[in-house]
């Protein structure tokens, strides 16, 4: 047990996290996520049990989102919906997400085949026990760093 560290982000995930560089991309999947390809080679993690708004909520603990892209949020877009439709899950996910200075319009929805072209790319995916649909996002990771110097 670390101070001050959510106790949901196990050694494995806080190393993970830990080695993510700027951009690189962690999926938040549902519990129905295809995440085990063969000879894909992603790292996969489970929180069996966990929501993903809870999941969310402590990684984003510690990852900062990117600043620099228009998208650093995508979510899987529900099957015959258009944008900007999401579901409950996704609007909690969402606000959650306001609440660290998310403008809503920086989550996008992508199309389920277009989101997993995408997360084939990721640095690593984490399958949740959350039992709703569609409740699979993307996260771009940002960076940590002080004020340029003059």
């Amino acid at each position: 047990m670390l101070k001050g560290i959510d106790p949901l982000l196990s050694p494995d995930l806080l190393r993970l996290l830990a080695e993510m560089g700027h951009d690189d991309a962690l999926v938040l999947a549902d519990a129905n996520f295809i995440a085990m390809r063969p000879g894909a080679g992603t790292p996969v993690l489970r929180l069996p049990g966990v929501g993903l708004v809870r999941a969310l909520q402590a990684v984003t603990s510690l990852l900062p989102l990117a600043e620099d892209i228009p998208h650093p949020v995508a979510y899987m877009q529900v099957g015959g919906t258009e944008p900007p439709y999401r579901s409950a899950l996704q609007r909690e996910a969402v606000a959650l997400l306001a609440g660290l200075g998310l403008d809503s319009g920086q989550a996008e929805g992508v199309e389920r085949f277009a989101f997993y072209e995408r997360a084939r790319k990721a640095y690593a995916i984490v399958v949740t026990g959350e039992l709703q649909p569609w409740g699979n996002f993307i996260l771009r990771k940002g960076v940590i760093c002080a004020s340029l110097r003059p």
